[in-house]
């Protein structure tokens, strides 16, 4: 099978070659399924050179789910599309762009920010080293979150373990982008604010600039 001249094919790729497109016309983006070797996609997305993928690997916003001998599954704008080799181009749906949410450190060099949990006003605290969202369980009572009907879960301090509760919450809001079904854990201790943890904050992209940190939504 011949390859175009603009997908190089590496001297180490063993499968079968061919080409999948999904184009998102609307951001000329482009992601081309050219083979698959070693339960990786080789892909070429925007035209750049190709590049291996396994599944859970992200590139240039495209996440690889699966791969198999013939087809690839990523993830795009949060909407997963199957890769086949030798199907025709396929379009995703246009999406909106929505705005970027941008936080100004305070003296400490410390990141917070005023939001709402269900639709009731609190205060975070960017954690990029916590797993979840983490609340007291005062703030709890405070906003109405049922707490008490979630998981108990064990958690190991520097006092000594103590027995917190998972919660699932419906919305939870940082300037002008609101989030569904954000993972959460309610504790049993006096806490000042609420820890934005990854369960929100793995929903963005994060760079810092300078005092500013800047979370662009991945979808």
């Amino acid at each position: 099978m011949t390859v175009p001249p603009r997908l190089p094919m590496p001297a180490r790729l063993a499968g079968v070659l061919a080409t999948a497109a999904l184009a998102l016309p609307c951001l000329a983006q482009t992601v081309d399924l050219t083979g698959t070797a070693g339960g990786k996609a080789l892909l070429v997305i925007n035209g750049a050179a190709p590049r291996f993928l396994a599944p859970g690997q992200s590139h240039d916003g495209v996440r690889v789910v699966s791969v198999e001998s013939d087809r690839a599954v990523v993830e795009m704008q949060g909407e997963r599309r199957t890769l086949r080799l030798g199907d025709s181009p396929m379009a995703a749906p246009a999406r909106n762009e929505q705005p970027n949410i941008v936080l100004m450190a305070d003296l400490g060099g410390h990141f917070t920010a005023s939001g709402q949990i269900n639709g009731r006003p609190v205060r975070f605290l960017v954690d990029t080293g916590a797993t979840l969202l983490a609340m007291s369980e005062a703030e709890a009572q405070r906003i109405g979150v049922p707490y008490k009907q979630g998981n108990p879960v064990r958690i190991k301090t520097a006092n000594g373990d103590i027995v917190g509760h998972h919660v699932q919450l419906n919305t939870v809001s940082v300037g002008p982008h609101t989030s569904h079904g954000v993972a959460a854990v309610v504790l049993p201790a006096s806490m000042p604010f609420i820890l934005l943890g990854n369960s929100f904050l793995s929903r963005f992209d994060m760079r810092r600039e300078s005092d500013r940190m800047i979370l662009n939504p991945r979808y």
